[in-house]
């Protein structure tokens, strides 16, 4: 049975897209058109009840929200491909903490500015310079973590690529790119080398290729 995606555009879903691709399972796609409202559709309600993407759909079995998602290809998909959530518990324990750091404290502020940066120009809407300056003030603290923790592993877990650095690409991208603020990764030494090594891996070159961001 192949597996589904929906909207692999997105960026969010592209951490769901990303490790597929990274453990080597074959899946399909189907785009969600956004704009015209397409995910508040009764067929799509059906599998995504809130409405949001993505979802991922394994025969009849359905999950939603793009890290959880990213958890089970990693476990269903364990023996195959990198083994991206740690080889013990204590590894895994590491990888769990930092997809909960990404989810809950560098996710949110670099949101604010991919909404206010990127996308408000495109909806004809007002960029908030007030909540433009404090994300990225937000950011900046977090990403002065991430470059002490990546002055001490090679990965944000550990020595070892695994979930909690993928689920940073997608909106990462958006960071050095569209929202123009390349220099919060490349004026830290070792979140810059960690970015390098991440976004240069083969899998995100696929994603970034084939599932081009739509802006």
């Amino acid at each position: 049975m192949v597996l589904t995606i929906y909207a692999p555009l997105f960026a969010s879903s592209k951490r769901a897209v990303v490790t597929l691709v990274e453990k080597g399972v074959e899946f399909e796609t189907v785009n969600v058109d956004l704009m015209k409202g397409e995910q508040r559709q009764p067929e799509y309600i059906a599998i995504q009840p809130f409405g949001k993407i993505p979802v991922l759909v394994d025969g009849d079995y359905k999950i939603f929200e793009s890290r959880a998602i990213m958890r089970y290809i990693a476990e269903k998909y364990r023996s195959q491909g990198p083994d991206l959530l740690g080889k013990t518990i204590e590894e895994r324990g590491q990888v769990e903490q930092w997809l909960d750091v990404e989810a809950t404290s560098y996710h949110p502020p670099l949101l604010a500015l991919t909404l206010n940066i990127v996308f408000a120009p495109l909806m004809g809407l007002p960029a908030d310079e007030k909540v433009i300056k404090e994300s990225e003030e937000k950011l900046g603290e977090v990403l002065d973590v991430y470059e002490a923790q990546l002055s001490k592993n090679e990965y944000l877990a550990g020595d070892f690529v695994s979930l909690a650095d993928l689920a940073h690409l997608p909106f990462t991208e958006y960071l050095v790119g569209a929202i123009g603020k390349a220099y919060m990764i490349k004026d830290r030494k070792h979140v810059s080398a960690w970015w390098d090594k991440i976004s240069n891996r083969a899998a995100w070159k696929e994603v970034s290729e084939k599932y081009a961001l739509p802006v």
